[in-house]
Formats: C-alpha cells, sequence, structure tokens
C-alpha cells in the first residue's frame, strides 16, 4: 500500500475540488473560494504534524517558545469522505488489476491528498447494508500511515446494498464535504436513492466506478455455467462472437447512462479500468475528470 516517494511528492501537488461545498471554519492548508488576490499576512494558527516549516514564525516561536503558521490569505480545510465499496464482487481479477486492491490504492492515493492539503478525512468500509468500520476524522500528513493500516485490514467479503449503506452514513451528523464512492456499483438496488440522500445533506460526490477488463470484454467462448460471485445463482449460457458483442454494447450503454445521471445530479463521474495503472488514474484520470486539481 505504501507509495513511492515520487508518487507522494506528485499527490502532495494536487488538492481535491468542491465547488459548491462550504470549507470548515478550521484554518488549513487549503485555500478559500472567499480569498481576496493578496498574498499579506493574514493571521496565525497553531503549528499541526505535517505542516510546511517554512511558514513558520520563528520569532513569535523565540519570544512565546510556542509554535505558530503565518497565513498569507484566508484558507479553510474540507471536510472529504471516502467510501468503498467492500462487497464480494470487488474481490475480481489478478495482481494489479484486482478491483478491491485497485479501489484501495486509489483510496489511499485520495486519503493522501486530503491530508496533506490540510483537509479532514474519514473513510468508511460498506458492506452488506452497513458501514462496517471507518478510518478518521483525521488531518495532517503525519495519518498517512494509520490510513495505510487500516485499508490494509479492509477485506472485500459480503454482500452488495450500496443504497443502504449510503443512507446509514447519511444519517449520522457530519459537516458537509466532498464524498467520494468507489465502487463497481453490482448492486441490484443501485446506488442512486443513496447518494441523492447525500446530496440532500449539503455533500458534493464523485463517484469513481471500476471495473475489471474482462467485466468490460470477457474472454468467453461455448458452453458455459455462469454463477453470480455474491448471490451463487447459476446460469446457463451459450457465448458466441454475436452475444458477446451485445454484451460489451450493453456495458457501454450503461457506463453511458450512469455518466448522464451523474452529470443530471450534479456528481462528477469516473470510469476506470483496472487495466489502467493506478497512480496513472490518480494523477491524470481524476484531474481530467475535475476531482482534483
Amino acid at each position: 500500500m505504501l507509495f513511492t516517494e515520487s508518487t507522494l511528492r506528485k499527490l502532495k501537488q494536487l488538492t481535491l475540488v468542491a465547488s459548491r461545498v462550504r470549507s470548515g471554519a478550521i484554518k488549513g492548508e487549503r485555500r478559500s473560494s472567499r480569498r481576496g488576490s493578496s498574498v499579506e499576512f493574514a493571521d496565525y494558527r497553531n503549528y499541526s504534524a505535517g505542516d510546511d516549516l517554512r511558514r513558520l514564525d520563528w520569532n513569535i516561536y523565540a519570544r512565546l517558545e510556542k509554535p505558530f503558521i503565518k497565513l498569507l490569505e484566508e484558507e479553510e480545510d474540507l471536510a472529504v469522505y471516502v467510501l468503498i465499496d467492500g462487497s464480494r464482487s470487488m474481490d475480481w481479477g489478478e495482481g494489479d488489476q484486482h478491483k478491491f486492491n485497485y479501489a484501495r490504492h486509489l483510496a489511499a492515493g485520495i486519503g493522501s491528498i486530503a491530508l496533506s492539503s490540510g483537509d479532514l478525512l474519514s473513510v468508511g468500509f460498506l458492506q452488506s447494508g452497513h458501514v462496517v468500520s471507518e478510518f478518521g476524522p483525521s488531518r495532517g500528513q503525519y495519518a498517512l500511515p494509520r490510513l495505510f493500516r487500516f485499508l490494509e485490514s479492509l477485506e472485500a467479503s459480503a454482500d452488495t446494498d450500496l443504497n443502504a449503506s449510503l443512507r446509514e452514513y447519511s444519517v449520522v451528523p457530519r459537516r458537509a464535504g466532498l464524498v467520494v464512492l468507489i465502487s463497481d456499483l453490482f448492486a441490484a438496488d443501485g446506488y442512486e436513492s443513496g447518494l441523492r440522500q447525500l446530496l440532500g445533506r449539503g455533500h458534493e460526490a464523485a463517484l469513481i466506478h471500476v471495473l475489471a477488463p474482462d467485466e468490460i470484454d470477457p474472454q468467453l467462448a461455448g458452453d458455459l455455467q455462469l454463477v453470480d460471485i455474491e448471490t451463487n445463482f447459476e446460469q446457463d449460457v451459450s457465448i458466441d462472437g454475436g452475444l458477446r458483442n451485445l454484451y460489451k454494447a450493453r456495458v457501454q450503454a450503461w457506463i453511458q447512462s450512469t455518466q448522464a445521471d451523474c452529470r443530471k445530479q450534479g456528481i462528477r463521474y469516473l470510469d476506470l479500468v483496472t487495466s489502467q495503472p493506478w497512480d496513472q488514474a490518480l494523477l491524470l484520470e481524476m484531474r481530467r475528470t475535475g476531482i482534483v486539481k
């Protein structure tokens, strides 16, 4: 789960984007949308682990023997909530293309961006219609090892009920912020009503849709018995080129429909196939989609 120093340096240059949610009252590294163009001194705040020492006021430290950070313009933090689908359907793929491992790397990258920006980070693990474990809320880069340990402890091993999980997450009082859901969206009842409830609580949302290559284009042929990984439902099928083409067309239609629905709801949507390296997804695709800048 640990990133290379090169990747971490690149992630530290990014910030998560929230265009409508008001930032919190606690001063942090994030620049508020309400700031002016001035770079003049504005205020001090207490030093927190992980702050840039170049902004420490050594004169104040010499007089008071307490560390303070200089604020040069109005800065505020953002509440960031990363939600990970832990259903059995996420336990699919081999090596670097394993969906759940891929999702955990994405969550680690997003968490790294949030913590290095001084944002308030929480991570929720969703299984069987519940939020079964949580990390945070935490702030500051010192929390990064704890985040990695938390993510490494997770295992995809239960049924999917995204709507119920998202509704459960939404009923707990939380500061309005940016919610990032990472899922393959293989949920019989969908995800829409759960995300709408989070939006109704004042959150912004981004949906990262993760699929394996063989879920986009299965290399199957002949008479087969398919078994649902979560329900164990069995289905006998005869697969030829025509059926494979029909399947691929319907998958693309599903992705396009999901993207259109997200656009209507004001949700940023990113579809990823795990054959694409996860660091490229973090550093390139998430920037292209407007989740980070």
